[in-house]
């Protein structure tokens, strides 16, 4: 029996060819790492690279038969039909803009086909997904009886909301924290033993929102408040509407070689940052690279400069926020890594004038931290760290901002 994900009933608006890409796109297809090949004796594997990750789902229809992929929101630009499609079992496919916010393909079959997997994959580090898609051979009346599109609302998600904060010590401003649950939604992240790194992450996002809200002085913004998928860039831009002061990623991986262990801290690489600048002035949403700046205006070589000069600041900051986060850890929590202190091209460090840093709680590979992990206490000694290395970082910085402004 076929299994329909994420199916929503939306109206039939292709035509019989692809439409022209016209149209701003969150992500972009990537033609060479997408393809339609056979899989076994009656089977298809569709693979599809796109710039990075996006909200899909995917159902099937009959009368005729077909195969429907909505996504919100791909540009086709440079997807050719003839060396996309590599098997004679997909009769033809359709990909084209749909609705405003949304793209679509179809692939019309030439027998019933079952959906057996759908799996999309982001890489952590360049942003980019791979969306695998398996289809294997069913008989007539299977297809018949699961081939619809359900009916679901819309997929926009919703702002990040704001927690209020209790007043600062001595009527200092709140410090806004964004706190970021890695991965979500249709992206779970390190899968162990039934437990998956989105679900864990985004529990001890929400105690540690609660420990930062207890003790005052801050107010805390969350990329997400449940299992929705969130783009990597999303995520930067989220944190610049909300004007965040300290922008924190959580996570907990997993390898499949190595005895990795404990818990570290990263900031962005100094090869990533050189490249960073030039690579998010290129993009169109320039209101989200630099808070309280229009940057509309201006040309990417301006945009540019303004951008280093931003990272020039922000850089030490950094350093500074993920050595007090991680003598936190090591005080109140830990193991920490043989390393605790590392650099990484992780995409959502790479805000330019918000110190960012990423906290990789553990290794679900590692019994001994997928123990300490999903154990309540262990967490509340993590988030505490935390706290403990903002509440130093923050005495320190406010110390150093003042001396630069003397």
């Amino acid at each position: 029996m076929s299994r329909i994900f994420y199916a929503i009933a939306l109206i039939w608006a292709l035509s019989s060819a692809a439409f022209a890409h016209d149209f701003s796109a969150l992500a972009r297809v990537l033609p060479e790492d997408s393809r339609i090949t056979d899989d076994g004796r009656a089977g298809v594997r569709v693979e599809l690279g796109v710039s990075q990750g996006v909200p899909y789902r995917v159902f099937t229809l009959r009368d005729p038969y077909r195969v429907v992929l909505d996504f919100q929101e791909v540009d086709w630009t440079g997807l050719e039909v003839d060396s996309f499609l590599q098997t004679d079992r997909i009769s033809d496919v359709q990909f084209g803009t749909y609705v405003p916010g949304w793209s679509r393909m179809v692939l019309e079959l030439g027998a019933p086909l079952a959906v057996d997997t759908s799996d999309l994959r982001v890489d952590q580090v360049n942003g980019t997904a791979h969306l695998s898609l398996s289809l294997s051979g069913t008989d007539f009346d299977s297809f018949a009886a699961t081939a619809g599109a359900p009916r679901q609302p819309g997929w926009d998600l919703p702002e990040p909301s704001v927690t209020p904060a209790k007043p600062g010590q001595n009527g200092t401003r709140p410090l806004l924290v964004m706190l970021d649950p890695g991965h979500g939604g249709i992206d779970p992240g390190a899968e162990v033993a039934g437990t998956d790194e989105k679900t864990l992450m985004l529990i001890f996002a929400r105690e540690l929102r609660e420990t930062l809200l207890r003790a005052g002085g801050y107010q805390v913004v969350m990329t997400r408040v449940d299992d929705h998928f969130v783009s990597l860039e999303r995520r930067i831009a989220l944190a610049h509407r909300a004007g965040a002061d300290v922008f924190i990623s959580l996570h907990a991986d997993s390898l499949s070689e190595g005895r990795a262990h404990g818990a570290a801290v990263y900031t962005l690489s100094d090869d990533a940052s050189d490249v960073a600048s030039h690579k998010l002035a290129e993009r169109h949403d320039r209101g989200d690279l630099i808070s309280g700046v229009d940057l509309s205006g201006t040309d990417d070589q301006v945009t540019d400069i303004l951008l280093d000069i931003a990272r020039q600041e922000t850089k030490p900051r950094t350093h500074t926020l993920a050595q007090a986060v991680a003598d936190g850890l090591a005080q109140h929590g830990g193991p920490m890594n043989s390393r605790p202190i590392r650099t990484a091209s992780f995409s959502v460090l790479k805000a330019a004038d918000i110190p960012s840093i990423l906290v990789e709680l553990g290794f679900l590979s590692s019994p001994r931290d997928l123990k300490n992990i999903t154990n309540p206490e262990w967490r509340k000694g993590m988030a505490r760290g935390i706290l403990s290395g903002l509440e130093q970082w923050r005495q320190d910085d406010l110390v150093k901002r003042a001396l630069i402004g003397q």
